[in-house]
């Protein structure tokens, strides 16, 4: 059985391109970023380190949502900002349950993607659990003050993907890179015959 990583760089389009993925495929979603909103709004956070351990939270959960699936013999979709440190959690999965894993790493233009990147921060339909980092939900005197913010600068963005390997992981042998620097020139069909052949070859394998 497989599973198809959705992986990449931040705002490069990785939500987007796993609900057209699950569709298309008519596959389940399992993302990251919706498990964290879910803690976000029911458990919330007084500090960056109870922040930070609500992420590390949902990534136990979208773990334990994957094994049971796997246990189950079902194909699935996670969506995640997979980085280097992620490799041995999913490979243990992997090997535990003798999955195929394929990865989707979606990257592109650094610059025109961190505009984006900006843009989706400042959004107000971006979760407000993932742009703050000392209390949400925010207290009414914090908020003004969260909103001016100084953001991430472009070195930083660079630095942290280089570092962290947003667009460089893949496991279990074979990654499809996608260049999202321009939606409208994505080739969809392109991209999910290359999908279907990788399921012909493990399948034969």
């Amino acid at each position: 059985m497989y599973c198809i990583l959705v992986t990449g760089i931040p705002a490069a389009g990785k939500s987007t391109m796993a609900e057209a993925m699950s569709d298309r495929l008519k596959l389940p979603v399992i993302s990251k970023d919706s498990i964290k909103e879910l803690l976000f709004d029911n458990v919330g956070f007084r500090s960056r380190a109870e922040k930070v351990n609500l992420g590390i939270a949902g990534m136990e959960i979208m773990y334990y949502v994957a094994g049971q699936l796997m246990k189950a013999g079902q194909p699935f979709i996670l969506e995640n900002n997979f980085e280097y440190s992620s490799e041995r959690g999913i490979k243990n999965l992997l090997e535990k349950y003798q999955y195929s894993a394929l990865t989707i790493a979606l990257t592109g233009n650094y610059k025109v993607i961190y505009r984006r990147f900006l843009e989706r921060e400042s959004s107000p339909d971006r979760h407000r659990g993932h742009v703050v980092n000392d209390c949400y939900p925010e207290k009414k005197e914090n908020n003004l003050k969260e909103q001016k913010k100084k953001t991430i600068s472009y070195e930083n963005f660079v630095h942290g993907i280089e570092q962290r390997g947003f667009d460089a992981f893949w496991v279990d042998g074979r990654q499809i890179k996608v260049d999202t620097t321009d939606f409208s020139k994505i080739d969809m069909e392109q991209l999910f015959s290359q999908i279907a052949a990788w399921k012909e070859e493990i399948l034969h394998d």
